[in-house]
């Protein structure tokens, strides 16, 4: 975000600042003042601060503390990614940080159908994307001890190959990341009849899986 972008909530740095007692503490935000927040808190810790008035209407800035999902939760506004690590491949899906888990399971394979010919059958609140390593998903699936299936597809809603004639034996996980969310995000829009809006958080995690490369 920057400096002279109007926004009420900013990430910061709480600074090792003197305050008064009762008077919280001092946090950069990012701006050319300082934004005194409503708790006391210890030097260089990170928090995410809502504002009480855009930096341009104020002299002196003071917000208060809120939970980094906030912005997200409260305005609608994009801020930013959480990482979960998975010690396996079932563990994707059964420790969701969703109460009623995913909507939608997507997997990606080779071997799975054209991904240029999919299209989602409703509307959904969690989309989960999941990506295999370099041996695909097939070899997370035999790391697994606990999954009772023979193949990752019976584990997915839908089993997309979202690069069909990729013309090379393997894709990086960070290429295949970028080709099938360009060829989701529109489809995401329109189920859910809206147009893409700067800031705007879909309604999609993905998932990495298979030994580091």
């Amino acid at each position: 975000m920057r400096a002279e972008q109007e926004c009420l909530y900013r990430e910061g740095v709480v600074l090792d600042k003197p305050v008064k007692p009762g008077k919280g503490s001092f946090v950069n935000i990012g701006l050319k003042l300082e934004c005194q927040i409503d708790k006391h808190l210890q030097a260089g810790l990170r928090v995410t601060v809502q504002l009480k008035s855009t930096h341009s209407e104020s002299k002196k800035l003071k917000g208060r503390v809120v939970s980094p999902s906030a912005p997200r939760e409260e305005a609608g506004l994009y801020w930013g990614y959480n990482v979960r690590l998975a010690n396996s491949l079932g563990s994707v899906f059964t420790q969701s940080p969703y109460k009623e888990g995913y909507d939608v399971m997507i997997g990606t394979s080779e071997s799975g159908s054209d991904g240029d010919d999919f299209e989602f059958e409703s509307k959904f609140k969690h989309l989960l994307v999941v990506f295999g390593g370099v041996q695909g998903l097939e070899s997370s699936l035999e790391s697994d001890q606990h999954l009772k299936v023979d193949e990752p597809s019976l584990l997915f809603d839908h089993y997309l190959n979202t690069c069909p004639g990729q013309g090379s034996r393997t894709i990086r996980t960070e290429e295949a990341l970028l080709v099938t969310l360009s060829i989701l995000r529109q489809q995401i829009y329109d189920i859910h009849e809206k147009v893409p809006e700067p800031f705007n958080d879909g309604p999609i995690k993905t998932a990495l899986s298979g030994k580091p490369r």
